[in-house]
């Protein structure tokens, strides 16, 4: 099992309809990664679906996802494409178990959103991702 350094939330910057096809499409036809960026996607209503083993490293921060997990709810901006928390019931529900699952696994892992690492300048998740989860 790898060093697991950092427990990592993301937003898909989408809204809450995209696919996870277009995702990985997405990936791979315009970012060139042969390995997806989270190893689960939550969707709307609550599903998570893990695209990648925890194994695996995932394309999720730069200079980071060889120490880190990677989860993302799909969502994250307004209509206007503006970053904010559009998380649902559901959604905050499936995040917190994972989140809680991986911490029993790497109790000594960091949980934090993408915005957290240095020289990110992006919103991702679009919460304080740091704060919600400092009790877990």
């Amino acid at each position: 099992m790898r060093n697991i350094n950092y427990l990592v939330v993301h937003c898909t910057a989408t809204n809450q309809n995209t696919t996870i096809n277009s995702i990985k499409n997405y990936w791979r036809s315009v970012l060139k990664w042969r390995n997806p960026g989270y190893h689960v996607i939550v969707k709307a209503d609550g599903t998570p679906v893990e695209i990648l083993p925890i194994e695996r490293i995932s394309n999720g921060v730069k200079g980071f996802n060889a120490e880190s997990l990677h989860i993302s709810y799909i969502g994250g901006v307004d209509a206007a494409g503006r970053p904010h928390d559009t998380r649902t019931t559901a959604q905050k529900a499936t995040l917190n178990k994972y989140l809680t699952h991986w911490r029993k696994m790497f109790p000594k892992a960091t949980i934090q959103g993408h915005r957290d690492f240095p020289g990110v300048t992006k919103a991702c998740p679009s919460f304080n991702a740091k704060l919600e989860y400092k009790a877990l």
